[in-house]
Formats: structure tokens, sequence, C-alpha cells
């Protein structure tokens, strides 16, 4: 947001984050700053011998000089690569071309319309966040579904938009270790848990849903404080922002008329056929969208991979329909041009994960994320004999670590053979160390701009708002994560203390009492 405008001037320490942040460079060269940045201290630090192990080299970490020749080359012969393969681009552009056809056409705006007059407006906020953490099950579609529709259902409502994409982000990524319904977050976690549990107990086994219920009773947790700051604290802040958008992109606010009812009902009918085809074949035993041993929630099933693809024709197929009965689509080239407008405004996202996916192949490949988890978990080791206090330093680290090295799967693949082992040495279970780090991990991610989502959700700030920039979005989710990271915490200490069960087959001690 620029300095222009009237949330610009707020005072306060949130004020403050803003004008610093919106001070900073273009997301895009932000980047650029950063990757030199790695470049220099790689060299300067590849000259120096560390102590630390990493535990999955049982080796001393290096760090690998990027100013060498054959750095250098490997990253321009990886130029392409980087970006093309880059995890989250691919997600979002797949996802946006069957979401733009449904946009274009109106069923989108009209299905949240019709929403919006069976949902009382002060729920609106409990909502948002809900369906956000439902998103989960689907891995990362809630970041290309979940977060725009938030602003589109608060502008509708008659609410700020900002504060819609806020409630979404906090329930999508905020909460992202809280969900009703396993996720593929739980098997990838509970194997490197398992993993570094085994490293002390070659026997051990670690059930895939041994969170499930501290994660269940966290998402009450998360709906209530994040309805709460939102309504609170971000809303009545960013209220007297004016919405200065382009105003063929914002949503219609005009009551439904009989072609638009038809076309959602015919819409929705068409929709919720391919949902009970896809839940019918997903019965079976033999149902090809099983892995190998017959699950569905495990990331090498087929329906895990294919939910991206899902999501495309959820929404292609009903935005047609929707669109040929309320006559907004008359053919195929309405179609085309919805998926060509929403490829148009992915354009400076796309810009900015260019050079994103450069940095963050020259940081992994540099080690310096590496060292800077096992610098923090040495750290940590003195207080191996007070656990509870050991329990909060893994949330702290966990959160620190996560600004730097946005992947749930690369941070606990590093500290899990550190923290879980050392743990149980102290008698406390496996369990309860993953579930510590997934309060960390899920309370900072609103809060990074190294997070693959963070600069796409700014451009959905920008739809609105056009002068939103890093500093915006940062001072609307620090009080989500600054309350998230406080109260989760104290939550799993009360949780622990009382000795409600963690989940299936999981235990707070080591070995299991």
């Amino acid at each position: 947001m620029s300095d222009s405008t009237p949330a610009a001037s707020n005072g306060g320490f949130l004020g403050t984050v803003e004008r610093v942040g919106n001070k900073l460079p273009d997301p895009a060269v932000l980047f650029i700053a950063l990757l030199f940045i790695v470049w220099v201290l790689s060299w300067l630090l590849s000259y120096l011998t560390f102590s630390y192990i990493d535990p999955r080299t049982q080796a001393p970490i290096e760090v690998a000089n990027q100013l060498t020749g054959s750095a250098l080359t490997a990253f321009m012969t990886g130029f392409v690569t980087n970006f093309v393969t880059f995890g989250p681009i691919g997600t979002v552009l797949v996802a946006m071309l069957g979401i733009g056809v449904a946009e274009h056409s109106g069923f989108i705006t009209t299905g949240i319309r019709a929403l919006l007059n069976v949902t009382a407006k002060w729920l609106l906020t409990p909502m948002v966040i809900l369906v956000g953490i439902m998103s989960h099950s689907a891995v990362d579609a809630g970041y290309v579904l979940v977060i725009p529709i938030g602003g589109v259902i608060f502008y509708a409502a008659g609410r700020h938009p900002l504060a819609g994409i806020a409630a979404a982000f906090a329930g999508v990524s905020g909460g992202f270790s809280a969900n009703f319904l396993p996720a593929a977050l739980d098997p990838l976690l509970q194997g490197l848990t398992q993993g570094g549990a085994q490293l002390l107990d070659p026997a051990i086994a670690v059930n895939t849903l041994n969170n499930y219920f501290f994660t269940a009773s966290s998402s009450f947790l998360i709906i209530g404080l994040g309805w709460w700051i939102t309504d609170r604290i971000v809303e009545p802040r960013v209220a007297d922002t004016p919405i200065d958008g382009n105003a063929e992109d914002l949503p219609e606010l005009h009551d439904l008329k009989p072609e638009e009812r038809k076309g959602l009902r015919w819409a929705l009918f068409a929709m919720l056929l391919g949902i009970v085809i896809l839940v019918a074949t997903l019965v079976p035993e033999t149902s090809p969208w099983r892995d190998a041993n017959g699950e569905l929630v495990t990331f090498q099933a087929p329906i895990m991979q294919s939910i991206v693809a899902l999501i495309f024709f959820l929404f292609l197929i009903p935005g047609i329909v929707f669109g040929y009965v309320a006559g907004t689509m008359k053919g195929i080239k309405d179609v085309i041009d919805g998926m060509s407008h929403s490829m148009q405004t992915m354009a400076y996202y796309l810009v900015i994960m260019f050079f994103i996916a450069q940095f963050v192949y020259s940081f992994g490949a540099s080690n310096l994320g590496t060292l800077l988890a096992l610098a923090g978990a040495e750290a940590l080791k003195s207080l191996e004999d007070y656990p509870s206090i050991l329990i909060v330093g893994i949330v702290l680290l966990t959160g620190f670590v996560n600004l730097f090295v946005g992947s749930a799967s690369a941070k606990w693949g590093l500290l899990a053979p550190i923290f879980v082992p050392m743990l149980m040495s102290l008698g406390v279970s496996p369990d309860l160390t993953q579930a510590a780090y997934r309060v960390g991990d899920s309370s900072t991610n609103i809060i990074t701009p190294l997070m693959p989502y963070f600069p796409l959700v700014v451009v959905y700030c920008q739809r609105y708002v056009k002068g939103t920039g890093i500093g915006t979005l940062a001072a609307m989710m620090l009080p989500y994560t600054l309350w998230f990271l406080a109260t989760w915490t104290i939550f799993l200490l009360l949780y622990y203390a009382i000795g409600f069960p963690l989940g299936f087959a999981a235990s707070y001690t080591y070995p299991p009492s």
C-alpha cells in the first residue's frame, strides 16, 4: 500500500511494520538482492569450519561457496529448470485456468452471493477460517481457491476485502496444522518423525494420525482466535483503506437474476454429480486412486497427486454449465477468454516466482538454511534437563527457521533426526515432539515473504487495493502470528499437562507408559 493511503498512516507497532515493509524494494527486486546476499555469505562462510553434524549425512556441515566456477555453472544450467519445476507455479497456474472460467462466467460470484443470503453476516469470519482449515485436506488448494474467495465474500457482504483475505490466509496457512480431517501433511510428517525416532529405537513405529486429536482440537482454537483477531484487530485497522482496484475485476453486488439462479442450480448439480462420481470411484479397495497399500491420504496415492487436476475440472465444468444456462458464455471462445484473463492476472506473480525459484535453489545449495537450523538446535540442547521448556524452545526455533526455510518437509526432515531422538532420551515421545513442531511451523507461515505463496496473496490484495505491498500484508498478518504462536503453545502445554490423547496410538512419554 502506498504511503498516501489511510492505512499507511496508522500509528503504533503495526503501522511501523507496514511502513517499513512497504519501503522494501519490489518483491522481485528483494529476491534478487537476497540471491546476491546468499552468494556472498556462502563465499565468506565456506572458509569456516563448523562442528555441527548434519543428521542426514552424519558429516560436519559445510557451507558450499556459490561463487565458484562449478557452482555458477550449475546455477546457469539449472536456470530454466529451477523456475519451471518450482512447485507452487504449476499448482497455481493449472488451478487458476479452471477457476478463471468459473469466475469469468459468473459462477463463483453468483454462488457467493447466494451463500450470503443464507449466512449471517456476523458468521462470515469463522466460516471463512473454517473453510481455510478444511482446505488442508486438498494439499495447497486453499492458497489458490479459499484465500481469494475470502476477499470476494467480504467485499460482497459490504466488509473490507483485505480483512477477508487475511482471515482466509490465517485459516489456510496460519492454521496449517489444525484440521478436522486427515490431510496429506500427516503421513509426510509421520514418516520423517518415525525415521528420526528409529535412530534411537529401530523397532519403533509412529502412527500416521498420531497428532489427529490435537490438530482437531486446535481447529476450534484457531477458528475462535482468528475470528476475534479479524473482527477486533485487523478489520478495524483496514476499514478506512480505500478500495481502488480495477472495477472490471471486482465482484458485482446486484441481486440474483432468474437466469443466474437457474444457471447456479445446474452448475451446482454438475459439481455435485462430479463429486459423487469421484467418491464412488474412491470407495472400492481396488480403486486406481489408492496407493500400492490401498491408502488414500498418502503422497503416493494418485488421488492426492491429482488434487490440482480435480480442482481444475471441479470449477471448469460447472463454470461452463453456468455460463451456458445463464447466458454469460456463448461458445468455446468465451471459455478460452476466461482462461486467458486469469493468466493475465498472474503475470506479476510469475515474475516474482522466477526470482524466488532462483533464490530458493541457491539458498538450498549453499547449506545456509541447514546451518541455521543446526545452530538453533544446538542452542536448545542446553535446555535438555527441562522437557517442557524444551518443547517451547522447539516451537520457537521452528517458527524462526520457518522464516527462512518455507518447506515443511525440508524443515522437519532436518530437525526431526535431531529433536526426536534427543527428546526420546529425556522420556518425551516422538508424538509430542512432532506436535510442538507443527505449532511453530504453522504460526509463522503468514508473515514471511520467503513462503512461496506469500507473493500470491499480495497479488490477491492488489486486486482491491493497488498499493498493497509486503509491509501491508505482513502488518495485517502479524497479529495472527503473535497470538497463534503464544496461545497455541500454551494450549499444547495445557493439553500435555491434562493428558488428553494426542492422536491414535500416541503417547506423551517414551517408552509409552
